[in-house]
C-alpha cells in the first residue's frame, strides 16, 4: 500500500512549478521535516505526476538549498547546521546592504516605497508558517529586486530556499520573532528617507538579532 505524502495535489502553474511549489509550502509547514528522504516512487504516485515531472521539481528545489543528496543519490529535505545560519546571514546582510545603499542613492523612490510598503502590509496579518515566510522573501527579496541590479538579485535568489530552510529548522516561534511587521517597517522608512547609514545600522541589527534567535532556539532543541 502506498503511503500517501502530506502534500495537495498538481493544480496549478506549470505541473513542474506547481509540484516544486507544493512541497516547497510542504517542507514550510513542517509537513516535511528535515532529514525526510523523498521517495520518488512514493512522491509521484502521491501527487499524480510523472517521475520525470517530480524530478525536474526536486531539481529546482536542490538548487534553492532545500533538498540535499546523499552519496547515493537521494534526496533529504536539509538540514541547516548552527554554523551554517551564521553563514547564511552573513553572505544575507551583505547583499541586502548592497541593495538599501543602491535605494536610498536614488533621487525619486516614491514608487519605490509604495512596492515596499504593500509587501509589508503582508506582514501585518499572521497566517500558516509557510504563508508568513513567503511574505517575509517577498518583502526581502523585493528590496534586493528594487535595487536595479540584477546579479544582486539572483544572488540573493540563489540563498533564498537557505534563509527558508534556516527559518523553518528554528521552529514556528523564533521565526514567527523574526517576521513581525514592526521589525520590518523600520527599514522602509529609513529608505524613504534617504539615511543610508540609518538604514544600514538598523540593517545589521536586523540580521545579528534574527540569528542569534534562530541559532539559540536551535541549540536550545538541540539540548532538549
Amino acid at each position: 500500500m502506498t503511503r500517501a505524502f502530506p502534500v495537495a495535489q498538481a493544480t496549478r502553474f506549470t505541473l513542474r512549478e506547481s509540484v516544486a511549489d507544493q512541497i516547497r509550502s510542504a517542507i514550510g509547514d513542517g509537513s516535511l521535516t528535515a532529514g525526510v528522504h523523498l521517495a520518488e516512487v512514493e512522491l509521484s504516485e502521491s501527487l499524480g505526476v510523472s517521475r520525470a515531472t517530480l524530478r525536474e521539481a526536486l531539481r529546482q528545489l536542490q538548487q534553492e538549498g532545500l533538498l540535499t543528496q546523499d552519496t547515493r543519490g537521494r534526496l533529504s529535505v536539509r538540514r541547516v547546521t548552527t554554523e551554517e545560519v551564521d553563514d547564511i546571514f552573513e553572505v544575507r546582510q551583505t547583499l541586502e546592504a548592497l541593495a538599501v545603499r543602491r535605494l536610498c542613492a536614488k533621487s525619486k523612490r516614491d514608487s519605490d516605497i509604495a512596492i515596499l510598503r504593500r509587501k509589508l502590509d503582508r506582514l501585518k496579518v499572521e497566517m500558516g508558517l509557510a504563508d508568513d515566510l513567503d511574505a517575509d522573501l517577498d518583502f526581502h527579496g523585493t528590496i534586493c529586486h528594487l535595487a536595479g541590479n540584477e546579479i544582486l538579485y539572483s544572488a540573493w535568489l540563489s540563498i533564498s530556499g537557505l534563509i527558508r530552510i534556516t527559518m523553518i529548522t528554528a521552529g514556528a516561534a523564533p521565526a514567527r520573532e523574526n517576521l513581525t511587521y514592526a521589525r520590518h517597517a523600520p527599514i522602509v522608512d529609513f529608505i524613504e528617507a534617504g539615511d543610508d547609514a540609518g538604514a544600514l545600522a538598523y540593517l545589521s541589527d536586523h540580521m545579528t538579532s534574527a540569528a542569534s534567535t534562530l541559532i539559540k532556539r536551535m541549540n536550545d532543541t538541540t539540548a532538549q
